[in-house]
């Protein structure tokens, strides 16, 4: 580090609680799918915030949009309605292409805490005490939602939790359906699982899911704050599989960097909340509103969706294609990517990466994410699989 990271790097270990630790760069500006720092080092941005950058940095649309609103209404609480709200839900609900009703929300984690309360609701309602969840899946840490986590490393230390949940092994369709009775409140689960190393369902799963819901009369709540906005080439996750929730949540993606979140439930689930149930002071903002409109309306302009299949098939593929004795495989959809490693040396490979002037996120030890603004170019991506023997053979050295 230099003088500025590393004067930095002690004052935000003095300034701020422990549990991020000290992360191991300091940005100071961005444009498109690069990031310098303070120092004035260059990098590929590979992860983008954690899938929530999807145009990139300093996109004029997002600019403008943002700069528009503030300057216009910031702020109103949930006591007066706004049209970007209005405009958003609106907007959300045609790409869905069902009858529904949105909640906004100011993060990934309320989102999922606005679905479990819909799903406790539901529960208490109908004489369904539980819900069922998967083992390694990811709902957020707040205690709602870190109930419907099955990780125990960062739950159990916080437990007892407000919610009786089940939890059965991702992708096994024989253990859901044992585990969802008449009694089940709802299913939580991810299309695909991201904090577990981006790992997808087995074929038919999902279906499989939707099937078992429909007989025991379960709500299906898709948590598709990472995976959804085009980040796997459909506009959402759960479109590859044909397969449409109860509930969807939403986050990361669709503010483009604002803070926003959106719990949509379809049909009977989209009533479920009385006046007063729930409520966010910042949910909906209109500033956070207006951003992702302006991501929608430049996913959309810019034909997008498809970018992320051709060139997510180019990054995977060029992956692939790469020989080497750590190198396990690729997996994931679109621009949302885990290269899987034969060895616990994520961490080494990220701080190699971060060395070339690659920014990526060692997710699991033996898996490292990849979740590039959805703008990032062909050549960009080339860069970085032409890197990748080289950051390979460096994570490979003790």
């Amino acid at each position: 580090m230099s003088n500025k990271s590393e004067a930095l790097s002690r004052r935000f270990e003095a300034a701020f609680m422990p549990n991020y630790g000290v992360p191991p760069v300091a940005l100071a500006r961005g444009e498109g799918s690069r990031v310098w720092d303070v120092d004035g080092a260059e990098y590929l941005d590979l992860i983008g915030g954690i899938a929530v950058s999807s145009l990139g940095h300093a996109h004029p649309a997002l600019v403008e949009a943002v700069s528009r609103q503030v300057a216009t209404l910031a702020h109103t609480s949930n006591l007066f309605l706004h049209e970007p709200e209005v405009l958003l839900a609106e907007r959300l609900i045609g790409l869905l292409g069902a009858p529904a009703r949105v909640f906004l929300t100011s993060s990934g984690t309320e989102a999922n805490e606005a679905a479990l309360k819909l799903a406790i609701k539901y529960g208490k309602a109908n004489g369904r005490p539980y819900v069922v969840a998967a083992e390694n899946g990811f709902h957020g840490r707040s205690l709602g939602a870190l109930s419907l986590t099955g990780k125990a490393s960062i739950r159990d230390q916080f437990g007892p939790f407000p919610a009786d949940v089940r939890f059965v092994p991702y992708g096994d369709a024989d253990a859901l359906k044992n585990a969802v009775t008449a009694e089940c409140a709802a299913v939580f689960l991810e299309p695909t699982q991201g904090e577990a190393g981006v790992v997808p369902p087995p074929d038919g799963y999902l279906r499989a899911v939707r099937e078992i819901c429909d007989t025991t009369g379960a709500l299906l709540v898709t948590d598709e704050i990472q995976s959804a906005i085009g980040r796997t080439g459909h506009w959402f996750a759960h479109q590859h599989d044909g397969v449409l929730p109860d509930v969807l949540t939403l986050a990361k993606g669709l503010g483009g960097g604002l803070p926003i979140g959106a719990c949509v439930g379809f049909g009977d689930a989209g009533t479920l909340f009385a006046k007063g149930d729930h409520g966010s002071t910042f949910g909906g903002n209109p500033v956070s509103a207006a951003a992702a409109l302006a991501v929608l309306d430049t996913i959309e302009s810019q034909g997008l969706l498809e970018h992320v299949k051709t060139v997510g098939t180019l990054l995977a593929e060029g992956i692939a294609s790469v020989e080497h004795p750590l190198l396990k495989g690729v997996r994931g959809r679109g621009l949302w990517l885990a290269v899987v490693l034969t060895a616990e040396r994520a961490a080494r490979f990220q701080t190699a990466a971060q060395h070339a002037g690659f920014l990526v996120n060692a997710v699991q030890p033996d898996a490292v994410r990849l979740a590039p603004p959805l703008v990032i170019t062909a050549e960009q991506v080339t860069s970085f699989v032409t890197a990748l023997p080289a950051l390979l053979d460096e994570a490979s050295h003790d």
